[in-house]
């Protein structure tokens, strides 16, 4: 009878004494939230254009989280995280008795103008300008570029449909080829303080933002990306 009365102590106390080292973080401390919105603020402006407004939405650390109390709190950006729309802020521990390392997540809105479809617009269509019109939206909704000037994206062709008041993102415009095969093209390479330009043959066709490798009067063949009319970027 004693041993049970032990050990039905025991559990007790030992039940107190982990309640009393760990809390619910459901409810952050209002200074820390603070600190949060204006690291991913920071964070979101330097990426950001200008004219642009940028807002910040807290969420909440999961629920069923128990941290132990902490006297300090550092609020950090995680190597790799996006820091425009859905994503999360690191919250680690650097001065308490248990050290702990959690993610609160955050969601940033970047506010700006830009060109968005004037209507719904199906996959193949070349864009005019009457197909297009400019907007206030938020620009970190999606993945993708988006156009301030309505003048860049006339006869470019939608890869995929779009419908009324989206913005027309990069990813949604087919890729341009500016060269073919055996053409030449102007290699520009680019260093610092240093610039160079010279001719080559292209070794394949030059689609946009991708690839291709090009072969030099000297006979070497270096890789490089096709940015424009017969151009071509050499990779260092």
């Amino acid at each position: 009878m004693l041993r049970r009365i032990a050990f039905l102590l025991c559990c007790l106390f030992t039940g107190l004494g982990a309640r009393a080292q760990t809390v619910p973080q459901s409810v952050l401390d209002p200074a820390l939230i603070e600190r949060v919105r204006q690291l991913a603020e920071a964070a979101a402006r330097a990426a950001a254009p200008a004219n642009t407004r940028v807002a910040v939405e807290i969420g909440q650390l999961d629920a069923r989280l128990r941290l132990a109390p902490c006297q300090q709190v550092q609020p950090y950006l995680p190597p790799g995280m996006a820091v425009w729309g859905r994503s999360r802020i690191g919250l680690r521990c650097v001065e308490g008795a248990t050290r702990w390392n959690v993610t609160l997540p955050v969601r940033v809105a970047v506010f700006g103008r830009a060109v968005v479809a004037n209507g719904p617009l199906p996959a193949g269509v070349n864009l005019s300008q009457d197909q297009l019109a400019m907007a206030d939206i938020d620009i970190a909704a999606e993945p993708g570029a988006v156009f301030t000037d309505p003048a860049l994206l006339i006869g470019r062709t939608l890869a995929r449909p779009l419908g009324a008041a989206d913005a027309v993102r990069a990813p949604a415009l087919k890729s341009r080829q500016w060269f073919a095969a055996g053409e030449t093209v102007q290699v520009h390479v680019a260093g610092e303080g240093f610039a160079i330009a010279s001719e080559a043959q292209a070794m394949s066709a030059g689609i946009e933002g991708q690839e291709v490798r090009v072969r030099f009067e000297s006979g070497r063949v270096a890789s490089g990306r096709a940015v424009g009319e017969r151009k071509v970027e050499l990779l260092l």
